[in-house]
């Protein structure tokens, strides 16, 4: 009779059961539920790393080897050392060191970088990579031919160069055209948001016929921000519209919607005590629940200002994962730590153990992580 009772469980109850037995400690296998559950926090971290080149004994390996990380994001500039010298120097030593990173992990690693073209474009063209332009330049074309060619060729290095995940493309609506981290640096295509879902669209649909991801940002909207988030707490209560969310309206009707990135910007008329990266009201209430997006949240780096100079590390980590975020970000490049992954791991953990993240949280997590790493495995291996 047990085993009839057993099979009446629902399959998402059962993955809760699992995971508590995960987490919670029990007599003499403590050690190998923590492991398992570090895994699978691990899934959920990002970080950058300083070096052209790696081996066994790179702290970067280590943390990839041994599950500490999921993802790797690839600069092309140090801003903490003021230096040129960062991931990337040519085609040839990107490839190198994208396999290497790639080798050492025993899940599909994303390897993600911010190749917008124009002036946020970490493949340049005096490293010896093709030239690019900017969605504003695209956008006052206005050809989606065009559009399309450009994506594609981008698609096509990123590809080449062992990059499954592109942090683009930008669909803020450029309700601002002074923003100085948007409409001043040519990143938005329009101040149409209809033309912007449309170019964006193209830009998403063309990475993934080259099996690269892509990762809408910067929700619920940068475009009429008068601040830089990179620099500080930045408020847009009173410039945000409604009409910045029509692009993620219209894109998230494509199955190829992969991700969507948090903005760290804080709007009082959609969550007064919260900003975007952290709001629960905006991530799982706003994005998920009444826009119904079903695929991987990705916060913006965790290290920029507007949440370093305002939150501690783990008040950040606690609200972002409440909040629904799936994926967290530290670029390691406005500031650089090198034992974040393990800070951040640490400290997810105990948060689980106390009860103040749920354990349910990061199954979930887990697996819409691991069901969008999968699609690019079977893309790489011809699978239906």
């Amino acid at each position: 009779m047990k085993h009839l009772q057993i099979t009446k469980i629902t399959k998402a109850t059962f993955y809760v059961l699992l995971l508590t037995a995960i987490v919670l400690p029990s007599s003499g296998m403590g050690q190998v539920k923590d492991d398992r559950l570090a895994k699978q926090i691990g899934q959920m971290l990002m970080v950058g790393f300083r070096g052209l080149t790696v081996d066994e004994d790179s702290p970067i390996i280590k943390d990839i080897s041994h599950g500490r990380v999921g993802g790797v994001i690839l600069f092309d500039y140090d801003v903490a050392l003021d230096s040129s010298q960062r991931n990337i120097a040519s085609p040839q030593q990107l490839q190198e060191l994208t396999a290497d990173l790639q080798a050492a992990s025993h899940e599909t690693l994303l390897l993600a970088i911010d190749q917008e073209g124009g002036k946020v474009a970490r493949l340049k063209e005096e490293d010896g990579f093709p030239p690019t332009v900017s969605q504003a330049w695209l956008g006052e074309h206005n050809d989606l031919k065009l559009t399309r060619k450009f994506a594609s060729r981008t698609a096509v290095i990123l590809s080449e160069m062992g990059i499954n995940l592109n942090l683009a493309p930008v669909v803020d609506v450029n309700a601002n055209p002074d923003n100085p981290v948007i409409g001043k640096l040519g990143r938005s295509f329009s101040s149409d948001p209809e033309v912007v879902a449309r170019h964006s669209a193209e830009v998403i649909t063309t990475h993934r016929k080259h099996n690269v991801l892509t990762a809408l940002k910067h929700f619920p909207g940068h475009g009429s921000s008068t601040h830089d988030s990179h620099h500080g707490f930045t408020d847009i209560t009173d410039t945000w519209t409604e009409a910045e969310l029509i692009p993620y309206a219209r894109l998230f009707e494509s199955p190829d919607a992969d991700m969507v990135m948090t903005a760290h910007v804080f709007n009082a008329n959609l969550d007064p005590e919260w900003p975007a990266t952290l709001s629960s009201r905006i991530l799982n209430g706003l994005l998920r629940q009444k826009m119904g997006f079903k695929g991987v949240v990705i916060s913006d780096d965790m290290q920029m200002g507007a949440i370093r100079d305002n939150y501690s590390l783990e008040t950040a980590l606690e609200r972002t994962i409440l909040a629904g975020a799936d994926i967290i970000i530290f670029g390691n490049n406005l500031v650089y730590e090198p034992d974040i992954a393990h800070k951040a791991l640490q400290i997810i953990s105990n948060l689980v153990h106390e009860g103040r993240i749920s354990a349910s949280s990061i199954l979930q997590s887990n697996a819409r992580i691991m069901r969008l790493k999968n699609s690019l495995v079977k893309v790489r291996f011809g699978k239906n």
